[in-house]
């Protein structure tokens, strides 16, 4: 399996999207995220990529999520 790396990062009031390098896109409820729970807009679009572009940061929410993970959410 190829290694998916982002190339760009949306929110909706409703979902993430990541958009990825080959064209795909990954789209979850951002309701899966609990540390996205009590999140502003502006707490939301304050991201980096880590891990050449496998992984997304957000320091303010102390979050890190890997592309794939995106995959695997334990929407619990």
């Amino acid at each position: 399996m190829n290694t998916l790396r982002a190339k760009n990062v949306k929110f909706d009031e409703f979902y993430l999207s990541v958009e990825l390098d080959d064209g795909r896109a990954i789209s979850t409820p951002l309701s899966w995220y609990k540390e996205f729970a009590n999140a502003t807009i502006k707490e939301l679009k304050e991201w980096h990529f880590i891990c050449d572009k496998t992984g997304i940061e957000w320091e303010s929410l102390d979050l890190q999520l890997s592309v794939e993970g995106m995959l695997y959410v334990d929407k619990g």
